[in-house]
């Protein structure tokens, strides 16, 4: 049986910057406390919902080295290092090492387009350069790339690649993904919209994007279906599907920082190129969070 990072909701939480574009590392204080404050059991830093793509390795290593320093043990802190540069990722693999990262998170190789038997290679390369655990990140409508369940099977032979974060929407993948793999691949669930179904079928939690503005009600969705209160898992994410779909009308994390600087959290904007969303998406993430009762009326 494989180690289990953690267990229910982590917060793949937004890098915030301050008015000049650097990292506000108070507020990022701020929001890890309000966290594991309200139920979330890990926290994922540098991934694709904290705009790693736009972080230079020193700005990685600091997101990195202060949110460990800040959660204090609290709860495992899980850094982003994937590439589609494989020595790339185990640079940054290393760097997180050193900064005290509990457990990577890996995304497919992007743009490459790589092979099945490419996605063995690098991840098998990369494992055997690091001791941390691996989540594996499968996200295709990001980086082209899908990884099917026979490579599932092959990726959870090597010791440290312990879970993914599967992202592809595909329930009947993900069945047949469990069926070969058993223990010997943890599964969290990469879309806040499948959180239900997923832990219904024995994934360990969720890595969430909703949880940056509600932790504690995303921790509860999530940890019902692993205990197997189904019912309420279920309420749970029809109560909150409408949210979760307006926290993706536009690039992700586009929409969530907009949400956040509305209730008070703010982060400061996306990063080019990644831009301020449209007055549309603006009006209606507000009229959605005044709906659930988060803002004023």
């Amino acid at each position: 049986m494989k180690e289990t990072v953690f267990t229910g909701s982590a917060c793949a939480i937004v890098t915030p910057f301050d008015e000049t574009g650097k990292l506000d590392l108070k507020a990022l204080k701020r929001q890890i406390d309000f966290q594991i404050d309200n139920g979330t059991k890990a926290l994922v830093v540098c991934g694709t919902t904290g705009e790693a793509s736009t972080l230079n390795l020193r700005e990685r290593r600091q997101m990195i080295k202060s949110a460990v320093r800040f959660v204090d043990g609290r709860v495992p802190v899980i850094a982003g290092t994937g590439s589609n540069c494989t020595q790339t990722a185990v640079r940054l693999s290393e760097a997180a090492e050193l900064s005290g990262a509990d457990a990577l998170l890996m995304v497919t190789p992007y743009y490459n387009k790589c092979s099945q038997e490419g996605l063995v290679g690098h991840y098998g390369y990369i494992a055997e350069r690091t001791e941390l655990p691996i989540i594996v990140y499968n996200v295709p409508s990001r980086t082209g790339v899908d990884i099917k369940p026979e490579t599932y099977l092959e990726l959870s032979k090597i010791e440290n690649i312990v879970a993914t974060k599967e992202a592809n929407g595909n329930i009947s993948a993900l069945a047949e993904t469990m069926s070969l793999c058993g223990d010997e691949l943890n599964i969290y669930c990469g879309n806040d919209d499948q959180t239900a179904a997923f832990t219904a079928m024995g994934a360990k939690g969720v890595i969430s994007v909703m949880a940056n503005i509600l932790p504690a009600e995303t921790a509860e969705l999530a940890e019902s279906g692993i205990i197997g209160n189904i019912g309420r898992s279920v309420q749970l994410q029809l109560k909150y599907l409408e949210l979760c779909k307006c926290l993706f009308c536009d690039v992700n994390p586009i929409p969530v920082k907009e949400a956040m600087y509305l209730l008070g959290y703010d982060s400061g904007v996306t990063r080019l190129p990644l831009t301020r969303t449209k007055r549309a998406n603006r009006e209606k993430i507000e009229l959605t969070l005044k709906k659930y009762g988060l803002l004023n009326s």
